[in-house]
Formats: structure tokens, sequence, C-alpha cells
């Protein structure tokens, strides 16, 4: 039977991950997913190189679609009955990110659900939001950090012995939004709920943390605008009370009778 598995990124865990994965494979600041990837396409090195070239050459026969797939709402994205197949091919169809759901959820184990893994086994496919993939052409460093990411989590996700498929959904940010991992037997492999839970409170506090951050931003404007407005107020009443002096002096002197 083949296996599923469906959900956003489990936070702590797989950072952990990254963070083992990046200390063990660096070599001279370069991740072994970028020398794979350099190797592959037949460069010495990945200067250059798009992170589309990157994950084609890493991940030969890889699909890479450029579309906004972050905002599939969970419960959608976790059905059987999602069209995740749609996302293995070289065109990626509108109607598999803006699909809904109609009808009960079909079991894991049904012929329909076992047919479509079955067609994805082995093979991965990665969707980049358009904003994302302008920041990394502007920034090969940008790049070469969301490809040691994702790389970092093919690894994590791989079930040794098994055939496994990959479909990864990046946000604006080059994090994980979404991911489907299945394989063919073995067991089922993925984030527990305790890493959830973690992945929720480390977004939830990202999000604060950025909220806070515009907050600083606008009240630092804010500031900004009334010094230069005081600045300006004093400059006027300076000039406003040279010239009075200068009159009451003129004035004194007998210049002004």
């Amino acid at each position: 039977m083949d296996f599923g598995v469906t959900g956003k990124l489990g936070g702590y865990y797989l950072a952990e991950q990254y963070r083992k994965n990046a200390a063990a494979d660096k070599n001279g600041g370069v991740s072994f997913a970028e020398l794979a990837a350099a190797k592959a396409a037949g460069q010495s090195d990945v200067s250059g190189m798009s992170f589309k070239d990157m994950w084609q050459a890493r991940f030969p026969g890889a699909y890479y679609h450029t579309a906004d797939a972050s905002d599939i709402p969970q419960g959608v994205w976790e059905r059987n009955d999602f069209p995740f197949e749609k996302f293995f091919r070289n065109d990626l169809d509108e109607s598999a990110v803006n699909w809904k759901p109609n009808g009960a959820n079909p079991a894991m184990d049904s012929s329909g659900v076992q047919s479509r893994l079955h067609s994805i086994a082995g093979q991965k496919s990665i969707v980049v939001p358009p904003e994302l993939e302008e920041k990394m052409k502007n920034d090969p460093a940008l790049a070469k950090q969301v490809m040691a990411r994702v790389e970092s989590f093919i690894a994590t996700n791989q079930v040794p012995g098994r055939i496994c498929s990959h479909l990864i959904v990046l946000d604006e940010n080059g994090e994980i939004a979404r991911f489907r991992a299945s394989s063919h037997g073995g067991n089922i492999t993925g984030p527990t709920e305790e890493e959830m839970r973690q992945f929720e409170a480390e977004q939830a506090a990202k999000k604060k943390r950025r909220e806070e951050y515009a907050r600083l931003n606008e009240e630092s404007a804010l500031k900004r605008r009334l010094m230069e407005q005081e600045t300006d107020d004093r400059y006027y009443k300076d000039s406003m009370t040279k010239k009075a002096v200068s009159i009451t002096a003129y004035e004194a002197a007998g210049i002004l009778k």
C-alpha cells in the first residue's frame, strides 16, 4: 500500500535537522545541496545558478511551478481527494490551486487514492510564489539558503529503502508552507502533534515579531516627522525673535523713526 503524509512543516524538529545537516554538509561555505546541484549542472560552483536550476539539477526530472499555493486551506490540502497529482506535471492547472472539496473525504486505502499516489511514486515537485521567485533572482544568497532548506527537508522526510515522492509549497519568505510526502510501503512518517503545535507557536511568534517591527517602524517615522516639525517651529520662532529684536534695536537707535 502507498502511504501519504500531508501538513505544514514540523518547525522545531525540522529546524534542528536543518542545523544538523548544514553543519554536517558544509564544505568551504557551500552546502551539499549546492555542490550536488552545481556538479549535476556541469558547473564548478553555484554562482549564477537560479533556484530553479539548482532544484532541477539536484533532483533531475523534478517539477517546478510558479504559483501562490501557500494560502490553500489546511483542511483542503489534507484531504485524500485533493488533486495533488496535478502538481506533478509540466503545466500546473490553476484548478488544482483553487480546488474545492465536494462530498465526503475518501479513505486513504481506497483504490482511487492509491492509484493517484502510485502515479507520483518517486517524483518531486515544488511550488514557488512569484514574489519569492523575484526575490531569489535578485538575491542569489537567498536562493541558496532556500535550496539548502528544501534539500534538508526532503532528506529528513525520506524513508530508507522506500520510493518516496515529495510535493513542497513555499511561501513568499522561502519557508515551507505546505508539503505532501508519500512512500510505497513502510510506515507513515511526518511531524508529530507536538511538533505541529511547536510549529504553530513559532509561526505565531514570527507574526508577532513582524507586527512589532512594523509598529516600531511606524513609531520611528512618526517621531522623525514630529522632530522635523519641532525643528521647523523652533527655526520660525527664532527667526521671529531675531526680527523683533532687530526692530527694537533699530527703533532704539532712531533708525525707524
